[in-house]
């Protein structure tokens, strides 16, 4: 069995605090940094078609739902404004030179709490390892009176595989325990520079948190998937496509300030990427292997 753990954007603190130097006043999408190289360890990647399956773990009300669903239809969508939600999972591309299509599958309700509200790791290989399917993921999301190992506390979600090696990840929503840590910059931070927060896209601060850590571990999952992919650092705690760029979301971002994002003229909400539907989401940003830079939407 093998984990591949995301840290929350804030746990990042003080690497961010060494990369995000010298930032520059230009309205270039790519943040000015220290170099940063996320090496190739000769592994596979996730490419073609990928089945997404949900598991929907606890009570979820249906805009939740809708929310979610929508952002996953968003990453292959080309019909959407720009900048856009499958132009920021296109980078993916750059990673294995193929691309990686995610369609949604199946979907499964768990309202009655099967395993309890408080989960252990083993708890989220058992659910990713029911009806595994190849050449698919499964998405476990948990909801906000959930409580899962390491929650909070050192990571916000994660991906891994199971030991027939098939793909999933975790997410969970921080509303209840830790939207200062897990839903940042939708709430103040639990530490470090204070802000004023941004307005969530979706007026759900938990769940378009879980956007947010949703697109970072699917990003790792795809180009990472069994721990030899693209990633710096230990394997136990790599620093991979998106978790490399914590903290990041717009041009000129610092330790405290996601950075200079688009603002919703009727909602207020702060976003980066259009969605199907008429969705907005804020993305964070992804490292671009072909520059070697943290590269942001707007």
């Amino acid at each position: 069995m093998a984990f591949s753990y995301i840290s929350s954007r804030l746990s990042f603190l003080l690497f961010s605090l060494i990369i995000l130097t010298a930032i520059s006043p230009s309205i270039s999408t790519l943040v000015q940094q220290n170099p940063l190289t996320l090496k190739y360890h000769n592994g596979n990647f996730l490419k073609g078609n990928i089945t997404v399956d949900l598991i929907w773990y606890g009570k979820f009300t249906p805009t939740q739902r809708s929310i979610i669903v929508d952002f996953l239809h968003s990453l292959n969508s080309r019909g959407a404004s720009l900048p856009s939600a499958a132009s920021w999972w296109r980078t993916t591309e750059k990673y294995m030179k193929s691309s990686c299509t995610l369609v949604v599958g199946n979907q499964a309700l768990d309202e009655n709490y099967s395993l309890g509200k408080s989960l252990k790791n083993y708890h989220i290989t058992y659910l990713a390892s029911k009806k595994a399917s190849s050449n698919a993921v499964k998405v476990i999301l948990t909801a906000k009176d959930v409580t899962v190992d390491g929650f909070c506390r050192s990571r916000c979600g994660s991906h891994g595989s199971t030991v027939t090696r098939s793909p999933y990840v975790w997410v969970g929503n921080p509303e209840s325990f830790c939207p200062g840590y897990c839903a940042w910059p939708f709430h103040q931070p639990i530490y470090g520079p204070q802000s004023q927060p941004l307005v969530a896209p979706n007026g759900d601060v938990g769940v378009d948190g879980m956007v947010i850590n949703l697109a970072t571990v699917l990003a790792g999952a795809v180009t990472n998937p069994f721990n030899n992919g693209y990633f710096q650092g230990p394997v136990t705690a790599p620093l991979e496509a998106v978790s490399a760029c914590t903290g990041v979301f717009g041009s000129g971002a610092y330790p405290g300030y996601a950075g200079n994002v688009l603002v919703d003229k009727t909602s207020g909400g702060s976003y980066n990427a259009h969605g199907v539907n008429g969705r907005k989401y804020l993305l964070p940003a992804m490292w671009d292997p072909q520059i070697s830079a943290c590269s942001t939407l707007v």
